[in-house]
């Protein structure tokens, strides 16, 4: 089961993970509140069950509140058509208004199960921003991995060496290893089959967060978690 960005954030944040400050609006007026709260620039992000969103004119940064409100009227309602959508494309039904960040590199960070090894690999790697599947095909180098059992969890030295081996900056490689770890333990805690944080952002002033998250969840777990059955969304 698929579910939004949003939603995977929220997810993501109550393991710990850190995320923008963003909110969820399904219409112009909720988007401008939204922005008002934020304060500053932010980026509006369609919410649809697909990649490629800023391509196809669905991912629009806006300063101010006015600017807001008219990038959440130009993309609620739009059909948006990316890559992954097919030709007939998605419609927008909401929209997600967050801070924008000063951000100085992408970097890469994904979970799945390796059915080969019969665990989950933690895959890490420099060229975030990037389809890890072009990564694979182009620079299968540049993709680092560690397997990791359930139980335990992804443990601080196979994080720490994931983050030196992308060139993070020791000043940020606490904080780094902190999020690698929560998304493991989040991976594993809800039964997902993918976790996906890509880009995984260091900002110019040491931040480390999930600027965009993709988690999808293994149906047949989910009578073990009734609360994220909840997050269905039928439309897509």
């Amino acid at each position: 089961m698929k579910i939004h960005e949003y939603q995977a954030k929220d997810l993501l944040a109550k393991f710990g993970v850190p995320v923008p400050r963003g909110e969820v609006a399904g219409t112009v007026e909720e988007a401008a509140a939204a922005a008002k709260r934020i304060g500053g620039s932010v980026v509006v992000k369609a919410q649809i069950h697909a990649g490629g969103r800023g391509k196809g004119g669905g991912i629009k940064v806006a300063q101010g509140v006015d600017e807001a409100a008219e990038c959440a009227r130009q993309i609620l309602g739009m059909t948006l058509v990316t890559h992954q959508t097919g030709p007939q494309g998605r419609l927008v039904r909401k929209i997600l208004v967050e801070e924008t960040l000063p951000v100085e590199r992408e970097l890469y960070l994904g979970i799945v199960l390796d059915r080969a090894a019969g665990l989950p690999v933690f895959m890490a790697s420099a060229a975030g921003g990037m389809e890890i599947e072009e990564v694979a095909r182009t620079a299968p180098e540049k993709i680092l991995k560690e397997h990791f059992h359930p139980a335990a969890g992804l443990m601080p030295f196979q994080a720490r060496k994931l983050a030196f081996g992308m060139g993070i900056p020791s000043a940020s490689v606490n904080g780094a290893t902190a999020a690698m770890m929560a998304l493991a333990r989040c991976y594993v805690s809800i039964d997902a089959s993918l976790a996906e944080i890509n880009p995984f952002v260091l900002t110019a002033d040491g931040r480390t967060l999930a600027l965009d998250a993709k988690i999808n969840l293994d149906d047949n777990a989910l009578y073990r978690h009734k609360d994220l059955l909840e997050l269905r969304d039928l439309n897509e």
